[in-house]
């Protein structure tokens, strides 16, 4: 039987077309607005990664926070963008209900709080989920925003597309612990990448930028163990990581694609440690405090 989260990892690129193919401008950020962009969990990795992409784009700039620590209050923005799939999380809503500054929400369920908390609301709500464990939610939002940015995602969809037909190599799914690693954009998607692992499979996983990891962190490398590269690796890292006898992964896949990779070895593990996927331990669909 298909798990939710196997189906809905499944979906990807369909999701990833839909969103692509006519993003909602008018209620995205516009050129030149300085941006902060918040969200929990997941939606703060996706965070992190939208804010580098849109200073790429020459867009403006554009922060990153975590909904609990955004320093909203001593910086000034002409727009916050909130991400949130189930729209009710309360760090989230808390900071909308204290904004002076422009709001956007990207949420999945149109009938939550949030709704009624930002001044403009995008609803993905083909792209919700039943699985407490944010795959194609989280991916679908970027690749709306990548579009947004003027990015063509015909290449991302297609690699997801490879991504879901491959085999899944036994090393990856029976590994001991994994590092993910990203570049620019590709730090928050190393994030992300290792918080699928430990929601579904509570498996050992850490993430850093990739310059980084030769400062401790590659100190942990070694036989069974894997570092992970989202995106293209700096020069010699490969080799100092298989020095050690640990295994090094690197994709020429789009990164959001590898992540797809990411959440297929995710779910595998899950199975091979008799774990239910759709419903990770001490976890809800979304974090909602009591007054």
């Amino acid at each position: 039987m298909t798990t939710h989260t196997e189906a809905e990892i499944a979906s990807q690129p369909d999701c990833w077309r839909r969103a692509a193919a006519d993003p909602p401008l008018h209620a995205l950020p516009q050129p030149g607005e300085r941006v902060a962009v918040i969200g929990c969990g997941t939606s703060w990795f996706v965070a992190q990664a939208y804010a580098v992409l849109r200073e790429r784009a020459g867009q403006g700039e554009t922060d990153a926070f975590a909904a609990s620590e955004a320093p909203l209050a001593t910086r000034s923005y002409d727009r916050v963008v909130a991400l949130s799939r189930s729209g009710t999380t309360t760090e989230v809503l808390d900071l909308l209900r204290g904004v002076s500054a422009r709001t956007t929400a990207i949420t999945a369920d149109p009938e939550t709080p949030i709704m009624t908390l930002a001044d403009q609301v995008v609803v993905l709500d083909y792209a919700d989920e039943k699985s407490v464990v944010q795959t194609r939610f989280a991916t679908t939002q970027l690749a709306m925003l990548r579009a947004g940015l003027g990015e063509d995602l015909a290449q991302a969809v297609a690699d997801a597309e490879a991504a879901l037909a491959e085999e899944l190599p036994e090393q990856l799914v029976a590994a001991e612990q994994y590092t993910f690693l990203g570049t620019g954009w590709t730090a928050g998607l190393a994030q992300e990448a290792a918080l699928k692992m430990r929601e579904a499979s509570r498996s050992w996983t850490e993430a850093y930028p990739a310059m980084e990891y030769r400062h401790g962190p590659i100190s942990i490398a070694g036989p069974g163990r894997v570092t992970w590269m989202l995106g293209a690796a700096p020069g010699g890292l490969r080799e100092q990581v298989e020095a050690t006898g640990g295994t090094f992964v690197e994709s020429c896949l789009d990164p959001m694609a590898e992540l797809v990779r990411v959440q297929r070895v995710a779910v595998a593990r899950a199975f091979a440690r008799g774990l239910d996927p759709d419903e990770p331990l001490h976890l809800t669909r979304s974090v909602i405090l009591s007054p």
